[in-house]
Parts: structure tokens; C-alpha cells; sequence
């Protein structure tokens, strides 16, 4: 059985509280939210903080899904609070009738019971994941370490300077795709970046939020003109961690597109946007050509590495099929 290792746990019932409690814990101390992450990697020795500072007790981090005016600074849309579980992200009716694809991400995470106490912030701040790193600590020791935990060697690529975990949040490539704006808060006070700018291609340093910094909120577009849909390929469908997921959004003008993205995940450290893709539909009502050439220019960069699960060829073909699929989903929906 594997066991959580000693630390000290702290409760803030306000940011304030919880910014403070990291100050003063320094590089020894970790975030938690619904702790679906956080915990499983403390059993393996993943993390070992000494503090762990909760945050599933600040109500500032659960408030429910508002509506901002057209007229706010953020353009309207939709604010969406971190500490939401993925549960009542998926079942909140605006949600689910304004922004579907967000509740599609979220339904599609892992079991009801860890829907239940993960959180939207913990699926966006997710570790990044491998075949080699997600292990017990007896199992990566007896291979030697590898250079995401305690090692030198990426056993992905033994060769490589880098370390190849891939990014595999359900929710990161959608609101990549969505151009969702993150707000953090630190002791420096807060800011909002893309949400294209949160992640870092690398695999131990994943993101661009600082370690004192808290996710706080998601501010996603205002709804209207644009559709957008969420595929995910995973070996068990009942809860499995994605080998690809499959971000499309499209801007309509009229029967024609005006805007598109396509966005990868699971198939690099980041969720992957293919700016190509989105290109080949510029113009097009998404007939049959238009979707080959959307789905061709997504599967020449895709390359996933034996990290995961399934083989490298046929989840790269994956790509082309997936990408294909849910274009032809915009597609239906928009006629």
C-alpha cells in the first residue's frame, strides 16, 4: 500500500491566508485544491512538500459561474471560479447551454467520485505525465530515475536534453482553443494571461504560473458567431487519462468560416495549437476538401511519444481522424 508521506496541512479561509502560508513555507510548500493530483504523486514521491496549503475551504474560489456585461473590461462572457468541481462544471445549465464544449472537457475527466473533488483549477494546473514517471518510487528506482524526479535520463528520449512528459488536462486544449483568460493572484497581486500563455513545451516546467501564485478564475469569451467542440481518445472510455484530445473552434460568417484553431493535447508537454489547421478552413463551408486539408495539416506536426499508451503510428493516424471528426461535427451543427 502506498502511503502519503509527513507534512504539515493548513486550512486558509481566505487568499490572503493561503498566500501567506506559502510565503512562509517557502519552496516546501504546495497548493492543493480537490488534491486528485496533488495526492496520488505524494504517495509516490512525486512531490514531497512539508506544507500543504489547502484552498478547497476559500469561498472566493467557489463562487458560482457569473455572467459579466457586454460592457465589462473583459469583453462579457462567462467567469468561472477555480475551485468549481469539475461535477458542477458539468452540470451547471448555463454552462452546459452557453459553453457546452467546457462541460463536454469536464463530464469527459476521469470517474464520478474524482469529478467530485477535482477542481477546474486543478485540471489546469495538472502534472504533466509519462509511462516512465507515474510509477511507485520502487519501480523508478530499480530503472534508475528518470529526469522529471531525481534523475538525468528522459527514458522517452535518452538522448534528449529535455524531458518529454506530455500535458494531459481535458480541459487546457479547450480553453486554449476557447482563448480563455486566466487570472492569477500572488503576493504581487494578480494578472490575467491567455490561456495559450499558461503552459510551457516542457515537461518539468509546464507552466508559466508562478509557485506562489494561485489560479484563481477562467473569464471565457462572450458566446455568439463562434461554435466549438471537444473529441478525446483514451483506451477505457469510463476514465482514462486522454492519449489525444482534440480542441475545434470555428468563428462562422454566415455558412462560412471567418476564424478557426485547432488544438492537440496529449501529444506534447502543452496543449499544441496547429495554426496551419485553423488556416486550411479560412473561407470554406467545411466541405469534404477543406476538412482533409484541416485534418492533414494537423496530423504532420502531432507527434506523440512512447509515453502514453497505445502505439506512436496509430495515434499519430488518430489525429487525422479525430480532428476530422470534429470539424464534421462543427459542420452538422451549423447547417
Amino acid at each position: 500500500m502506498l502511503r502519503l508521506p509527513t507534512f504539515t496541512y493548513l486550512a486558509p479561509r481566505s487568499l490572503a491566508q493561503a498566500l501567506r502560508g506559502k510565503t512562509e513555507a517557502g519552496p516546501g510548500g504546495m497548493y492543493v485544491a480537490g488534491g486528485t493530483d496533488l495526492y496520488p504523486n505524494m504517495k509516490r514521491r512525486h512531490q514531497e512538500p512539508a506544507v500543504v496549503i489547502s484552498l478547497a475551504g476559500i469561498r472566493a474560489l467557489r463562487r458560482p459561474p457569473t455572467i459579466r456585461r457586454s460592457g465589462d473590461p473583459a469583453g462579457g462572457g462567462m467567469r468561472l471560479s477555480a475551485g468549481l468541481t469539475l461535477t458542477e462544471l458539468h452540470t451547471h445549465r448555463r454552462v452546459r447551454r452557453l459553453y457546452p464544449v467546457v462541460a463536454r472537457g469536464a463530464e469527459l475527466i476521469s470517474t464520478p467520485p474524482l469529478r467530485n473533488m477535482g477542481t477546474l483549477g486543478g485540471n489546469l494546473c495538472l502534472d504533466t505525465r509519462c509511462n516512465y514517471y507515474n510509477q511507485s518510487y520502487e519501480w523508478r528506482k530499480a530503472i534508475d530515475f528518470c529526469m522529471k524526479k531525481d534523475g538525468a535520463i528522459c527514458w522517452v528520449a535518452p538522448s534528449s536534453p529535455r524531458c518529454w512528459a506530455v500535458q494531459s488536462s481535458d480541459l487546457a486544449p479547450v480553453m486554449v482553443a476557447l482563448d480563455a483568460r486566466l487570472v492569477l493572484a500572488g503576493p504581487a497581486g494578480e494578472r490575467v494571461v491567455p490561456a495559450a500563455r499558461f503552459y510551457h513545451n516542457d515537461g518539468i516546467n509546464y507552466l508559466t504560473k508562478q509557485p506562489d501564485e494561485i489560479l484563481t478564475a477562467v473569464e471565457l469569451p462572450a458566446p455568439g458567431g463562434w461554435d466549438a467542440t471537444y473529441l478525446k481518445l483514451r483506451r477505457r472510455g469510463s476514465f482514462d487519462f486522454p492519449v489525444l484530445g482534440v480542441a475545434a473552434w470555428v468563428r462562422w460568417d454566415g455558412d462560412r468560416v471567418a476564424e478557426a484553431r485547432i488544438v492537440l493535447g496529449g501529444v506534447a508537454s502543452h496543449p499544441q495549437e496547429v495554426p496551419e489547421a485553423g488556416a486550411a478552413m479560412l473561407g470554406s463551408r467545411l466541405e469534404a476538401d477543406a476538412l482533409e486539408a484541416a485534418a492533414s495539416a494537423a496530423f504532420r506536426p502531432s507527434k506523440p511519444m512512447d509515453n502514453t499508451d497505445f502505439t506512436l503510428s496509430w495515434r499519430k493516424e488518430m489525429t487525422r481522424t479525430y480532428v476530422r471528426r470534429a470539424l464534421e461535427e462543427l459542420r452538422d451543427r451549423h447547417r
